[in-house]
């Protein structure tokens, strides 16, 4: 069965498209800076690497050129003949909580979630509406970053607002990355070789942006991030958690506007804001105070996520740091891990120099991987399963 994977984001189209369920990717495409002079296509096929730069001035012409390759390489003549195309979209509010067959209730229901992701789900509906008019007989399927946090009990995602602002304009803690800590907590048991309902679990995913997950019996029972992607552990250009006061202050004695505030915190917080950068690789190189400062609020963050949600779990088997920094900053990692043997974690600092899978000491209670992420394969092992039980049904 082929399944193809389009993650449409405002400016760019990554493309997956797998053989499942076995999962063999048969070709990868990222389309980038759509509606640039120039944009960029990168092709992943067959252990090559192939770059073209060509102006794409739309999401309908970047999709249309994927198209035409994958004919070209003979993998599939027309996006018509795939079995499945799987769509990410980053807002599902309380509606969905599982991936879901797309339909028109599903796509007035995306639009109805636009305020709550003005920045992501827009180009996620682009991405669906072009598909939907090159293929409208494959089954389509939205995956959405936050079903995984569904099954947060209400005091988990409930803030100490009147409770009328819940009821009637939803505002409540969503969570995001929900299909990264979903593949993750299901590579950590395999690495276990136990059960996901049997495990308990802290996820890390350490990127440009950055969540943590408590993952109580395989279902997440809280994560940092909130209302909006802005809310936890210091990010890329993401202040995280801040004293909601600080905006009052900025527009009342400052002069900001919203749209400033609005930039100023998920634009040029986090690691740029405190040392003017946010490649990590970059700052560790520097000897000056903003950098190490920089690395150490970042640390401390999730280090203080980690102690909370082993204060929330009480039992925990594993921690697990996935994403860009989690996978390839040992450095990162230490700082975050280092001293914490009084909660049971023994980091092994050789392991973890060495980019090892699991970067625990034999005597560590609380076991420690380095799992790489995956969300597209994520994407496609739901969309098979959904399938699956469709066909059942019919």
């Amino acid at each position: 069965m082929k399944i193809a994977v389009i993650n449409s984001g405002s400016s760019s189209i990554k493309f997956k498209l797998f053989l499942m369920p076995s999962g063999e990717v048969l070709a990868q495409m990222v389309v980038e800076k759509i509606a640039e002079q120039t944009s960029k296509i990168t092709l992943h096929f067959k252990n090559e690497t192939k770059e073209l730069h060509r102006h794409i001035a739309n999401h309908h012409e970047g999709l249309k050129l994927i198209n035409s390759t994958l004919k070209e390489l003979h993998i599939v003549d027309h996006f018509s003949l795939l079995d499945a195309i799987a769509h990410r979209v980053v807002h599902g509010g309380e509606f969905f909580q599982n991936a879901t067959l797309i339909d028109e209730r599903v796509i007035q229901k995306i639009r109805e979630f636009i305020p709550l992701a003005p920045l992501h789900n827009p180009s996620n509906l682009e991405g669906i509406l072009v598909t939907l008019k090159k293929a409208p007989n494959v089954p389509q399927i939205a995956v959405f970053d936050t079903a995984f946090h569904a099954t947060m009990p209400k005091e988990a995602y409930l803030y100490a607002l009147p409770l009328s602002l819940y009821e009637k304009h939803k505002i409540r803690r969503y969570g995001f990355h929900g299909t990264s800590h979903a593949y993750v907590m299901q590579e950590v048991a395999k690495e276990m070789a136990k059960s996901p309902e049997t495990l308990n679990v802290i996820t890390l995913h350490l990127g440009n942006g950055s969540s943590a997950c408590a993952i109580k019996e395989g279902k997440s029972i809280d994560t940092s991030m909130g209302f909006t992607p802005l809310e936890g552990l210091m990010m890329g250009t993401r202040s995280g958690d801040i004293d909601p006061a600080i905006i009052l202050y900025l527009q009342r004695e400052l002069g900001f506007s919203t749209e400033q505030v609005d930039k100023l915190l998920n634009k040029e917080s986090g690691l740029l804001g405190v040392c003017g950068e946010i490649d990590v690789r970059e700052i560790q190189k520097r000897e000056d105070e903003n950098a190490h400062t920089a690395i150490e609020m970042m640390a401390r963050r999730a280090k203080k996520y980690i102690g909370a949600y082993i204060a929330l779990l009480g039992k925990v088997d594993a921690i697990a740091l996935t994403a860009g920094i989690g996978e390839n900053s040992a450095f990162v990692r230490e700082k975050i891990l280092q001293d914490l043997e009084p909660l049971s974690i023994e980091l092994d600092k050789e392991a973890n120099s060495q980019n090892r899978k699991k970067i625990s000491k034999p005597t560590s209670k609380i076991e420690i991987f380095v799992i790489k992420t995956d969300e597209e394969l994520q994407m496609a092992k739901e969309t098979y399963l959904l399938l699956g039980t469709i066909s059942t049904v019919i």
